[in-house]
């Protein structure tokens, strides 16, 4: 937790204008997801520079030329999220646990995103949050969601993915993107302000015709399968 009160602090005299900034984007009438999104991608890139957290992203390439997919990280930490918005262009829309829905800033930001938020302990709830991503997802917005459900707490070592997480990228037919993060933990989940560098890899993505004859738990154990053995093979 260190690194974000360094963060604030590095960033303490363009607080102003970056709150400024955030709360006329949030006008989502007046101003399309595009505009909205470049400006917390621009903003990532400069908090985690003030952080001294370095990104290195590797298959860029991996991601699909058109729109309307979801990408399926592990779940490291606080950070994920900043190195998926430093180093994803396109806008997309995440999903967040309802706890976090009234946390400074954070809430600023999920009305920016126009993001999906889910209560787990809610079973009907879910499913809504499940039918809304695959309308959205159709429509050719791009989600991230983390399957793990929440951090794994166990550093380079992810959790189970949950089957669930799948329902809508099956019931859109839209690619499965698998993405990986190394080190994340490190940035926000570590008493440390010291230089860190955090890898994230975007991993060729699954299709409807590669997955359509599976279950939902066995792309959840290929996906995981492949984070993990990509995250063994780059620490």
């Amino acid at each position: 937790m260190k690194r974000i009160a360094f963060m604030f602090l590095r960033s303490f005299f363009v607080l102003p204008y970056y709150l400024y900034k955030v709360m006329k984007y949030q006008n989502v009438n007046k101003y399309d997801a595009k505009t909205r999104y470049a400006f917390l991608h621009k903003e990532a890139a400069n908090a985690n520079r003030r952080g001294r957290v370095t990104i290195e992203c590797h298959g860029i390439e991996n991601l699909p030329k058109e729109n309307g997919y979801i990408m399926f990280p592990n779940h490291q930490g606080l950070f994920d999220a900043l190195a998926i918005m430093e180093t994803h262009e396109r806008p997309f829309v995440t999903v967040m646990k309802k706890e976090v829905r009234n946390v400074f800033l954070l809430r600023n930001i999920i009305q920016m995103l126009q993001a999906e938020i889910i209560d787990r302990e809610d079973v009907r709830q879910s499913l809504t949050v499940i039918k809304n991503m695959t309308r959205r997802v159709k429509d050719k917005e791009n989600f991230v969601i983390f399957a793990e459900g929440t951090r794994s707490r166990n550093g380079n070592r992810i959790g189970e993915f949950k089957g669930g997480s799948f329902k809508s990228a099956m019931n859109a037919n839209c690619p499965i993107v698998p993405v990986a993060l190394v080190d994340s933990y490190k940035a926000f989940d570590t008493n440390s302000i010291k230089p860190v560098t955090v890898q994230i890899h975007y991993l060729p993505p699954l299709y409807y015709e590669d997955y359509k004859d599976m279950k939902s738990t066995e792309i959840a154990e290929l996906v995981s399968t492949r984070i993990q053995n990509t995250i063994n093979s780059a620490i």
